[in-house]
């Protein structure tokens, strides 16, 4: 694929922060403890790689942070390198059920350390996330604020990350190849 963004890639782009937005404000008006705001990263880090996967999750946390959600902005990061991590991985791909476990698995831990660090020492354990209420009760065990926001930030975003990978993935298999190939050639 060429290095130059196209139309085609913003479309795109466009699409999967739709998916990214609709996604986070479901789980958040749910109060959800997973956060089903990263589908869209996962489609266009599936379709183009690992430097346009990054892409979704930055303008998602401008957009979500400037507007409903003001900590989405300081999770940025965390998206950019879920969007990396996943283009890698689906280079890799293989139809089974246990390269979705392990690839949910390869990108949860390096985003949730991100993630728990951020949560622990920007916000104290308090994000707008229905995980929070388990992370201020563990917190008050001899684990500490860090490690509790580590452990379910682990729980939840794995159990996310596979939603979402087996989602896309199934999605990806079930529209037609011919389709496919024009998304990924009129990028080019």
């Amino acid at each position: 694929m060429k290095s130059k963004i196209t139309v085609y890639h913003i479309s795109m782009i466009a699409f999967a922060i739709v998916i990214n937005l609709v996604g986070g404000q479901i789980a958040l008006m749910l109060k959800l403890p997973i956060y089903l705001d990263s589908m869209g990263t996962i489609f266009i880090a599936a379709v183009y790689g690992p430097f346009y996967g990054a892409m979704p999750s930055i303008l998602s946390g401008l957009i979500l942070g400037m507007t409903s959600d003001i900590y989405a902005l300081y999770y940025a990061p965390v998206g950019i390198l879920l969007g990396m991590l996943v283009g890698i991985v689906w280079k890799k791909k293989k139809d089974n059920l246990a390269w979705a476990f392990l690839s949910a698995l390869f990108v949860t831990i390096p985003t949730s350390l991100i993630s728990a660090c951020i949560t622990a020492y920007l916000f104290g354990g308090i994000t707008s996330s229905g995980s929070t209420f388990i992370v201020q009760l563990l917190a008050k065990t001899p684990l500490g604020l860090t490690l509790s926001c580590f452990i379910v930030q682990l729980f939840t975003d794995y159990l996310d990350r596979i939603i979402s990978i087996l989602l896309i993935s199934s999605l990806l298999h079930k529209l037609p190849q011919s389709f496919i190939y024009k998304i990924k050639r009129q990028a080019d």
